[in-house]
C-alpha cells in the first residue's frame, strides 16, 4: 500500500512538473511570438495614467494587439517593469511580441504628430498646415487665433494672434485640444522672446507689438537671414525720416485678407485703400503680417547701422541696397527692368 502511495505521489509530482514545464515553455514561446489581430491596419491604444497591468493587458487584448493577457502580465510582474509603463496614446501598425510591446510602453514611445511651422506663415496659413497634418480642428483653431487675451500684456491692441504663433517644430498627440495647440505656440513665442530680450534689450521708445510688426515685415522681405539686419536698417531709417516703408509684403497681406491675392502685384494694387498699404501710409502697418522667426525678431531689435533707404531684389534671394533714390533707380534698371520685359 505504501509503495502504491509513493508511486501515485511520484506520478502526480511528475505530471505537475511536466505541466509546469509545458506551461513555462508555452509562456516563453508566447513572449517571443509576434501578433497583430486588429481589424484595422492602424490601431491607437490610450494607456491611462496609473493603470495596472491587468487593465493594460485588457486594453491591448481588446484592441487585438495581444493574443493572450497572461504572458504579458507575468512578464511585467517578474521583470519588475510594470511601474515603468508610461501613460499616453500608442500607435500599432504591425505584429509585435509581448516583450516588444512592453519595451515600447516602458520607453514611452507615445504617438505624436510632428509638424514644422516655417517662418513667415500667416496665422491662417499656419492653421491650414496644421489641419493638413491632421492636427486640430479647423473651426476650433480659427476661433483660438482670436484669443487675444493670451497676449494682452504684450499687445493690448491685437485683433488676433497674428505674429505670436512661433515658427517651430512641434509634436502634438492625436487628441490634443485645438486651444492647447495654439496656446503651445504662443507659449513658445513668449519663451523665445524672453531669451532674445535677455541679450538684445528693447529700445525705450519701442514696444513688443511694434517689434513684432517690424520683424514680420523683415521676415517676409528677406530670404537670406544674414540680410535681415540690413533690411531692418532700411525700414528703421525710413521710419525715422517719416518716409513710406513701401513694402510689397504688407500689400500682399492686405490682399490675402481680402481674398484677392493671386500671386502677383499690379500697379492698381499699389494704391489700394488699406492701412496695410505702406506705400500710402508712412508708418508701421496696424499689425503683424506673418509669424516671424527668431532671426527676424533679433534684426528688428538690432538693425545694422547703415545709411540705406532702399533695396531691390537681385532675383537670386539677395538684395541690392542703396543710399539714395538715383542709385536705387539704377539698381532697379539693372535687376528688375530686364525681368519685367521677359514677362
Amino acid at each position: 500500500m505504501k509503495r502504491l502511495l509513493l508511486w501515485t505521489t511520484a506520478a502526480a509530482a511528475l505530471v505537475f512538473a511536466v505541466g509546469i514545464s509545458t506551461a513555462w515553455m508555452w509562456l516563453s514561446s508566447e513572449l517571443d511570438k509576434p501578433y497583430f489581430g486588429a481589424q484595422n491596419s492602424e490601431v491607437f491604444v490610450d494607456i491611462p495614467r496609473g493603470a495596472n497591468a491587468n487593465r493594460i493587458a485588457g486594453l491591448l487584448t481588446g484592441a487585438g494587439i495581444l493574443r493572450h493577457r497572461l504572458p504579458f502580465r507575468l512578464y511585467l510582474r517578474y521583470s519588475n517593469l510594470g511601474r515603468n509603463i508610461q501613460a499616453g496614446e500608442y500607435r500599432f501598425v504591425k505584429p509585435a511580441t509581448p516583450k516588444q510591446i512592453v519595451r515600447r510602453l516602458t520607453e514611452g514611445d507615445v504617438f505624436y504628430y510632428s509638424v514644422t511651422i516655417p517662418e513667415g506663415l500667416t496665422a491662417r496659413e499656419t492653421i491650414a498646415l496644421l489641419t493638413k497634418h491632421n492636427i486640430g480642428n479647423p473651426a476650433e483653431l480659427e476661433r483660438a487665433i482670436g484669443k487675444t487675451e493670451w497676449i494682452a500684456d504684450l499687445d493690448p491692441g491685437a485683433k488676433n494672434l497674428e505674429g505670436y504663433l512661433f515658427p517651430e517644430t512641434y509634436r502634438f498627440q492625436r487628441k490634443t485640444d485645438s486651444v492647447e495647440i495654439v496656446k503651445t505656440m504662443v507659449r513658445q513665442f513668449r519663451t523665445q522672446l524672453a531669451k532674445i530680450l535677455a541679450t538684445q534689450p528693447m529700445q525705450p521708445d519701442w514696444t513688443v507689438s511694434k517689434i513684432v510688426i517690424l520683424a514680420s515685415m523683415i521676415e517676409k522681405e528677406t530670404r537670406k537671414p544674414e540680410e535681415a539686419p540690413l533690411v531692418s536698417s532700411v525700414l528703421i531709417n525710413r521710419l525715422n525720416k517719416k518716409m513710406p516703408l513701401a513694402c510689397d509684403a504688407t500689400i500682399i497681406y492686405a490682399m490675402k485678407l481680402a481674398g484677392t491675392y493671386e500671386g502677383r502685384l499690379g500697379k492698381a494694387d499699389m494704391v489700394m485703400d488699406s492701412p496695410y498699404n505702406t506705400y500710402r501710409h508712412p508708418s508701421l502697418p496696424p499689425g503683424p503680417i506673418c509669424n516671424p522667426g527668431a532671426h527676424a525678431i533679433r534684426a528688428a531689435l538690432k538693425p545694422a547701422e547703415t545709411e540705406y533707404f532702399y533695396y531691390v531684389s537681385r532675383n537670386d534671394g539677395t538684395h541690392q541696397f542703396s543710399k539714395d533714390y538715383r542709385s536705387h533707380l539704377n539698381a532697379v534698371n539693372i535687376f528688375q527692368k530686364p525681368l519685367a520685359r521677359r514677362r
